[in-house]
């Protein structure tokens, strides 16, 4: 009985900013690793941000610079801050956090970037 719910996602003009929520609910005892992924029409899913329990982050190379990724461990949520946003980034973003009961995902939010 694990939920994850995504919200923020949006359409935004290039150079904007978007910031996605992620809320994690059930048994969850403790999580080893958040992350955001995001699937662009005719690509592979790839991991935008990911924040380890010790509190460690990483980013993909294309979004190093624009893209935060943070947390609140009292509220189960993991944040995405979207800056300086191309249209390249328009995606589905999902949430994803790894138990130690398993691996789970959010159902995804719509992000669009136009020109």
């Amino acid at each position: 009985q694990v939920q994850l719910v995504e919200s923020g996602g949006g359409l935004v003009q290039a150079g904007g900013s978007l910031r996605l929520s992620c809320v994690v609910s059930g048994r969850i005892f403790s999580i080893n690793f958040m992350g955001w992924y995001r699937q662009a029409p005719g690509k592979e899913r790839e991991l935008v941000a990911g924040i380890t329990r010790a509190g460690s982050t990483n980013y993909a190379e294309s979004v190093k610079g624009r893209f935060t990724i943070s947390r609140d461990v009292a509220k189960n949520t993991v944040y995405l801050q979207m800056n300086s946003l191309k249209p390249e980034d328009t995606a589905v973003y999902s949430c994803h956090v790894a138990l130690p009961t398993g691996n789970y995902w959010g159902q995804g939010t719509q992000v669009t970037v136009s020109s």
